[in-house]
């Protein structure tokens, strides 16, 4: 045999997988990540962009009429703080992803602390679709699971409205499933 041949690749014993790997364990499917429409960032950038101008605007107004032309230069800040807030929106809204695995969902998010939630379909029991007046707006809604633990609640925002009742249906229909054996 060769140096280096698929046939002495492992050590004794272990036989090769299908992918000429060598291991006792088997390999699982890859986990099908799925991230929040474009939708949610356009919408939060919005909203950045019309309140910190807003306050940029007025303290810039209420400063040059009582402190000064001078002092009006204060208004970078608020400015400052919305091109922070911009990068830091994208940031957060890449870092946002799920996944329907075969017996519960996976919740990742986090930029600096990342979070995974892993809520088991079984232990649903309550799936609801929420949307206020400015995500009705952008076409967006979210989707909150409810368990019987309390930390485990979890929601996934800035879904297109048919996507969130979709996804309530078939979690729905997964937990009632599930729990049936309960």
């Amino acid at each position: 045999m060769e140096t280096g041949s698929p046939e002495n690749a492992g050590t004794a014993g272990e036989e090769p997988t299908a992918g000429g790997q060598v291991g006792t364990e088997p390999v699982e499917a890859e986990t099908v990540w799925i991230g929040l429409p474009p939708g949610l960032l356009r919408m939060r950038r919005l909203l950045l962009v019309v309140w910190l101008g807003l306050l940029a605007v007025g303290l810039g107004l209420l400063l040059a009429l009582l402190a000064g032309p001078a002092w009006a230069a204060f208004v970078v800040l608020p400015l400052a703080l919305m091109a922070w807030g911009w990068v830091m929106l994208g940031r957060n809204w890449a870092s946002w992803r799920y996944a329907e695995r075969a017996d519960d969902l996976l919740i990742s998010r986090g930029v600096l602390w990342q979070e995974e939630t892993v809520v088991p379909y079984g232990r649903m029991q309550l799936v609801e679709v929420t949307s206020g007046p400015v995500e009705r707006h952008f076409g967006l809604a979210s989707v909150q699971l409810h368990t019987a633990a309390a930390a485990t609640d979890a929601t996934i925002p800035g879904l297109d409205p048919a996507e969130a009742e979709r996804l309530r249906d078939r979690l729905t229909e997964l937990g009632e499933a599930r729990s049936a054996g309960l």
